[in-house]
């Protein structure tokens, strides 16, 4: 039997390194970064909750999908 070759090796090495790397990271919602600003949104039972606030920043195609 022989041994595989080493393009097939390097190849096999930097996908297990890429699957690790993607694995990495905490599940869950992005945190804003302190300070940032928020609103205040009242939900339909009454209780009140702090969101981010969502920047504008238009989008360069915005004007022909409008």
């Amino acid at each position: 039997m022989s041994s595989p070759s080493p393009r097939a090796a390097c190849a096999l090495a930097v996908l297990a390194f890429a699957l690790a790397v993607g694995g990495c990271g905490r599940k869950g919602a992005p945190e804003p970064p302190p300070g940032a600003p928020t609103v205040k949104v009242t939900r339909p039972d009454g209780t009140v909750e702090e969101k981010p606030a969502k920047p504008d920043r238009p989008f360069v195609l915005d004007r022909l999908l409008n």
